[in-house]
């Protein structure tokens, strides 16, 4: 079980706000958002020229109040990892 607490990245325990069972969580930047009538595709930037994108509803983007440059999570649990190699 990881603890997702608020504080500066590796994470400096100041107020714990959630339990999750991804191992793997990366704090980023908002760096862009598209958003469409039903899905929003959210950029995060981890790292300088690092990014992960995301497809979320609308109704969570809007939820969350994403905005561009804001502090954000991109919290990972896979069940598979795909392998892919040129031809």
């Amino acid at each position: 079980m990881i603890r997702l607490r608020t504080g500066k990245w590796p994470v400096k325990p100041t107020m714990e706000i959630m339990k999750l069972s991804a191992r793997n969580i990366l704090k980023g930047k908002v760096k862009s958002i598209k958003r469409g009538p039903i899905s929003s595709l959210v950029v995060l930037e981890i790292a300088p020229k690092i990014e992960i994108v995301s497809t979320i509803t609308a109704g969570s983007a809007a939820a969350l109040k994403l905005k561009k440059g804001q502090t954000a999570y991109a919290i990972i649990k896979a069940s598979s990892v795909l392998v892919g190699v040129d031809d």
